[in-house]
């Protein structure tokens, strides 16, 4: 993803010089990526690498869509909100550590390693939510995502997780559940720095 960001602002800094194709061309480049992958995972591979890959799919398919969306709205700019609305990763050299920026909100990478497990599809809405969450967590408030049950709050908050690396713990809460059982959750948060 790192990479990913670099070639996409790469890209921009082509259009501002002249080169108005630049973006085309990394579309292109993008989805012969794709295709290669795709056709990695079409042969025998063991069950580790199959899941590496088809993650990796999931990521690039992504991507492609994002890069054909700033091509199709005409973004001539990495400051344009379609693109600073996207969950971008970067390397910053003077702390030698990662860092992901969404509008105006940066969060330090976690380095939670969770496993080698699938990626939830991002779909336009899954990115409306990253701002959202994002933005939250940036002015130091909670994001507590609401809606009908089985639409996606819950594996779309481990999404982002897994993507900034840290950890999150769902609980499933009871009606006889107690004040103090409560804090003692909040408390193993805190304490921590986990997500909940």
């Amino acid at each position: 993803m790192i990479i990913w960001v670099a070639n996409v602002e790469s890209a921009f800094m082509k259009v501002q010089n002249g080169q108005l194709e630049a973006m085309k061309k990394f579309y292109e480049e993008s989805v012969e990526n794709l295709t290669a992958l795709i056709k990695m995972v079409q042969g025998d591979l063991d069950k580790p690498l199959r899941q590496k890959i088809m993650v990796l799919i999931t990521m690039d398919t992504h991507s492609r869509d994002v890069v054909d969306r700033l091509i199709n709205e005409n973004v001539r700019k990495a400051e344009e909100f379609q693109w600073q609305s996207q969950l971008k990763f970067y390397w910053d050299t003077a702390k030698n550590d990662c860092k992901t920026c969404i509008a105006d909100a940066t969060l330090w990478y976690g380095y939670k390693y969770l496993g080698n497990g699938p990626r939830l599809v991002i779909t336009p809405l899954t990115d409306r939510i990253y701002v959202t969450a994002t933005q939250a967590l940036h002015l130091c408030m909670a994001c507590a995502p609401a809606g009908p049950a089985r639409t996606g709050k819950t594996e779309t908050t481990k999404d982002l997780e897994s993507a900034v690396g840290k950890a999150c713990y769902v609980f499933n809460c009871w009606s006889e559940m107690i004040y103090e059982s409560m804090g003692n959750v909040f408390k193993g948060l805190a304490v921590s720095g986990c997500w909940g």
